[in-house]
């Protein structure tokens, strides 16, 4: 067919080309590095939760191990306390279950030493008392396992008392849940004295644990009372046709100055804290009967005291004699010497002693 005017041509397919278009090398080389970090990203992410979860695994387990080791502590000392609310500790079981972490609780360690050959009756009196302690503890409504009392005799845990550089008994010492006792954890006995009361007051300061102390029923007291009650009822009535002892001046005079010697010698001070009747230093064998403090004083100690004020008394009393009785001059010359000598003679003891407890007291007489 020619290509004139009016000829149809015949109808062409149009051919299709490549979809995309070519991407030079460069813009390649752009898309493959930002790639890259990602990768290395998603590694580093993955490295780290893996590791932090193998991390976790040992601490855990440790965790539980320390749980369990806690668990068996405290079951060991509750079996151990319904048994006897004072636990006998030697050198292991202190280290063990004292000192050796992990606690949740605290405990009272008495360390003593209550053999006969050791000779320590301020042992003896402390262990009485801590004793009561324990029980009005451990029978108490509010018993719980925060706290456990115990003790250490220096015979069978003499590798404890050198572990402490420890060389008195009795000492009282807190081992708080955490951490090692610090100077407040140890019980002042020379200041506050032994009683059960006493402890228990220090023990609440230290671990806000309040112990109501119930000791045992004693009638001694009752008894004696009622004795002398009874004495003094059966004078009574033998004398009752002639009162006029009652109105003796003298009698109630002497009665009068024994309360008063008692009183000023420190007996009241005694009823109140409890104090030792003296301290016996277990490896000298030293006795002290003195007090070489200030803010405590022994039993024995007010003994002496009381004795030294009766002799400066008597003394007055025969100076006031001599000076208004009605004798011969020589017996009243004789019981004015003897008042001037027993005035001298305690007080310059009765001086000595002040002088030994008060530190730095300048002023002595006859005696240093």
């Amino acid at each position: 067919m020619g290509s004139g005017k009016g000829s149809v041509r015949p109808f062409s397919r149009p051919t299709l080309g490549p979809c995309w278009k070519k991407v030079s090398p460069g813009r390649q080389g752009r898309r493959a590095n930002m790639a890259s970090p990602r990768w290395l990203w998603c590694v580093c992410v993955t490295a780290a939760v893996a590791l932090l979860l193998v991390s976790r695994l040992p601490s855990a387990s440790a965790q539980r191990k320390k749980e369990m080791v806690l668990s068996e502590k405290v079951s060991q000392l509750m079996e151990w306390t319904n048994k006897r609310p004072v636990i006998r500790m030697n050198g292991d079981k202190f280290r063990r279950l004292v000192k050796a972490p992990p606690r949740n609780y605290s405990v009272i360690v008495m360390f003593t030493a209550l053999q006969l050959h050791r000779q320590c009756v301020v042992c003896k009196q402390a262990d009485e008392e801590f004793q009561i302690l324990a029980n009005s503890w451990r029978y108490s409504s509010a018993f719980t396992n925060k706290i456990f009392f115990a003790m250490v005799d220096f015979d069978e845990g003499s590798d404890v008392f050198q572990m402490l550089n420890m060389n008195s008994a009795p000492t009282f010492i807190n081992f708080p849940p955490k951490g090692k006792p610090k100077r407040a954890d140890t019980y002042e006995l020379q200041v506050r004295g032994f009683s059960a009361e006493q402890i228990a007051r220090w023990i609440a300061d230290r671990t806000d644990v309040n112990i109501r102390v119930i000791r045992p029923p004693n009638y001694a007291g009752p008894l004696m009372l009622g004795l002398l009650l009874a004495v003094i009822g059966g004078l009574v009535y033998l004398r009752r046709s002639n009162m006029e002892f009652l109105f003796n001046k003298t009698g109630w005079a002497f009665a009068a100055l024994c309360f008063v010697l008692a009183m000023t010698s420190g007996q009241m001070w005694n009823h109140i804290r409890g104090p030792p009747y003296a301290h016996k230093n277990p490896h000298t064998g030293h006795v002290n009967y003195i007090h070489g403090s200030s803010q405590a004083q022994f039993v024995a100690e007010t003994h002496i005291v009381l004795l030294f004020n009766g002799g400066v008394t008597l003394g007055m009393v025969l100076l006031c004699e001599a000076a208004t009785s009605d004798m011969d001059i020589g017996k009243r010359r004789m019981m004015c010497v003897a008042g001037i000598g027993l005035v001298v003679l305690f007080f310059s003891w009765m001086l000595s002693i002040f002088r030994s407890k008060y530190h730095g007291y300048p002023y002595s007489f006859l005696m240093s």
